[in-house]
């Protein structure tokens, strides 16, 4: 089953069919104490709709937070070391990808999240940026896994390559964050086999394609959420991306007007075009 958030409510699928959720409050399913038999009940109970619009789909998010993994994947941690090396903190990612404790970090509130087929932002001071395809989990206010989406975690790899502690502003900013198009609703996760595939188009051209297989993510799922929710609440529930092992090269920047393209079979594809930010103007 996949949910939907839409400016005509909340839908699921099952099978190419659409049926419409009575539940019109997004955070309320979200922490429903039987969010699968809820939905299944609702194909059981309900006819299938013939008005699902695609250009209507939303950011599949309420009030939930969205945090973020890093160096879960061997390559992003050689990319990481690669881009902080002259700063001194080359080091520190080989350490954290060998380490018990994993490397998490708040990424953005459901104001900063981009939807499918929506835009998604380069910052204004940065000359260095670039999408990250993410298995990203939908995580109930009870700890358990009830969903999964694709997930765009835009980098500005030369803010965070001159100073590790500039990690935050690499990362977090308008539009840095993007979901969708829907949740794939289970607990279960995924083959290990399934494929994560990246491609950028600039002016109509494949600019990069990348994939990478969920077996190449050093970290399990469950693992990550449990760090996650150590100490930390989360009434409304939260979203967790679980790392990136797609990298562009070196020469490779985002432009604006770029194309990006994340696919994860079975859920479905991410797709959003890039704008330049704007510098913010004192008032």
């Amino acid at each position: 089953m996949k949910l939907y958030r839409t400016s005509n409510g909340n839908f699921v699928e099952q099978d190419g069919s659409y049926y419409h959720v009575p539940e019109p409050s997004w955070d309320a399913l979200v922490t429903h104490e039987d969010l699968h038999n809820c939905l299944l009940s609702t194909i059981t109970m309900g006819k299938s709709v013939q008005d699902f619009s695609v250009p209507h789909i939303l950011a599949p998010i309420g009030n939930q937070e969205v945090w973020a993994a890093g160096v879960t994947y061997f390559r992003s941690r050689s990319a990481r070391m690669e881009e902080s090396k002259s700063a001194g903190g080359g080091d520190f990612y080989d350490r954290v990808y060998s380490a018990d404790r994993p490397e998490l970090f708040f990424k953005a509130t459901a104001g900063r999240v981009a939807g499918s087929g929506s835009h998604v932002r380069i910052r204004s001071d940065a000359r260095w940026n670039v999408p990250e395809p993410e298995l990203t989990l939908l995580i109930n206010n009870r700890g358990q896994i009830i969903g999964s989406t694709v997930g765009n975690d835009m980098s500005s790899r030369d803010i965070e390559g001159e100073n590790p502690l500039y990690l935050p502003q690499a990362k977090v900013y308008d539009r840095s964050c993007a979901l969708g198009p829907c949740i794939l609703i289970g607990s279960e996760p995924l083959p290990v086999a399934t494929p994560i595939r990246i491609e950028i188009f600039r002016l109509g051209v494949t600019e990069f394609s990348g994939v990478t297989t969920l077996a190449e993510l050093k970290r399990t799922p469950s693992s990550l959420v449990e760090y996650l929710f150590r100490d930390n609440s989360f009434p409304y529930g939260a979203f967790l991306m679980t790392g990136t092992g797609i990298v562009p090269p070196d020469s490779f920047t985002l432009a604006s007007g770029d194309l990006i393209r994340i696919t994860i079979d079975p859920i479905g594809t991410l797709e959003n075009t890039v704008e330049q930010g704007t510098p913010h103007q004192a008032h």
